[in-house]
């Protein structure tokens, strides 16, 4: 088999795992969203550090771009990665705070309420677009195509950073809401 047919089909291997869990990720959120843990202490803790999560994330995503511009490959690769476990964790965080504590609603009014919720619809619709980018330019670069992985981070940063960041300026509207 040659090297070239065996990418091949490690990529068509990565593109079901990426279509897969694309699909799995925000299906199981939405779900989750509906389920609440009985008997549990509320963990009305974690909005300011998923939130801070986020603010690190859009920190480390100009830090890696910064990095790759300067040549560095493997600090851009080791940032990448932790960008990534960081979304993770914020991920496991946000379901966890969700399934023990009520939703907050936004209580501002007026055109504030309107920018409000601009911004928190498409940081949601641009949260669950993002989940398929960053698998495919994560991949892209493991298989070593590096300028598909370069055309694809064109398109896959500024959404990724623009959830990053819109994630924080969300809890900051919200946050004189919690209970």
């Amino acid at each position: 088999m040659s090297k070239e047919v065996g990418v091949s089909q490690k990529e068509k291997n990565f593109n079901k795992i990426i279509t897969v869990v694309s699909i799995i990720v925000p299906v199981v959120v939405a779900l989750l969203f509906g389920v609440k843990i009985p008997n549990v202490e509320p963990l009305t803790f974690l909005p300011p550090i998923y939130a801070t999560t986020n603010g690190l994330t859009a920190m480390l995503l100009i830090a890696a771009v910064l990095a790759i511009k300067n040549g560095k490959e493997k600090l851009h690769q080791n940032l990448m990665t932790f960008c990534v476990l960081l979304s993770l964790a914020f991920l496991m965080m946000y379901i966890a705070y969700h399934m023990t504590s009520e939703s907050t609603s936004f209580g501002g009014e007026g055109w504030v309420k309107y920018i409000y919720l601009t911004i928190l619809i498409s940081h949601i619709i641009l949260s669950i677009v993002i989940i398929p980018l960053v698998m495919r330019t994560y991949a892209k670069a493991y298989l070593k195509q590096y300028e598909a992985h370069r055309k694809l981070a064109k398109i896959t940063f500024p959404i990724w950073l623009y959830v990053a960041v819109t994630g924080v300026v969300i809890y900051c509207m919200i946050s004189p809401y919690y209970v």
